[in-house]
């Protein structure tokens, strides 16, 4: 039997107060697109994540990811996640994209796309050296703790 999630608990220390998050990571496919947003209610903040080695992945955040949180859960804070990144410059993985016309997403680009979005931060990780992971977490805990002021619009009303 396929899950639609797995499951995993990680507990961070931020300062002196150890804080522990429950994570779900959902599955992607478009046979779950019905059963997944089930699993978003009571979320307090969503890392929406995309493979640095991966333009596909990268454009799902702006066409499929963001939007789906955003529609079923508007207002919990979002970070925008890019992961490999030891992969980023490895001469074969730099070589398969040159051959497809493609690169690795930059930092750069992460940042602006989450600025685009209106996602709380854009953050860069490495499961595989531990690299930037411990400042996902912590940045996830600080948006969930406290989430974004929305800004007043200012409009002119008019009667």
């Amino acid at each position: 039997m396929k899950l639609v999630f797995d499951n995993y608990a990680v507990t961070v220390m931020i300062g002196e107060e150890p804080y522990t998050l429950g994570l779900f990571d959902t599955a992607g496919q478009e046979d779950y697109d019905r059963l997944r947003p089930l699993s978003y209610p009571q979320t307090d903040v969503f890392l929406v994540c995309f493979s640095v080695t991966s333009p596909a992945s990268f454009e799902n955040v702006k066409e499929k990811w963001f939007p789906e949180v955003h529609h079923h859960c508007p207002g919990v804070p979002c970070l925008i996640v890019g992961t490999q990144i030891d992969l980023r410059d490895d001469l074969t993985v730099v070589e398969k994209l040159n051959r497809q016309k493609q690169r690795p997403i930059s930092f750069d680009a992460g940042e602006r796309l989450a600025r685009e979005l209106g996602a709380v931060k854009y953050v860069e990780c490495s499961a595989l050296t531990q690299k930037g992971l411990k400042n996902v977490f912590d940045e996830a805990i600080v948006a969930a703790l406290e989430p974004p002021v929305k800004k007043k619009s200012k409009k002119c009303l008019l009667l």
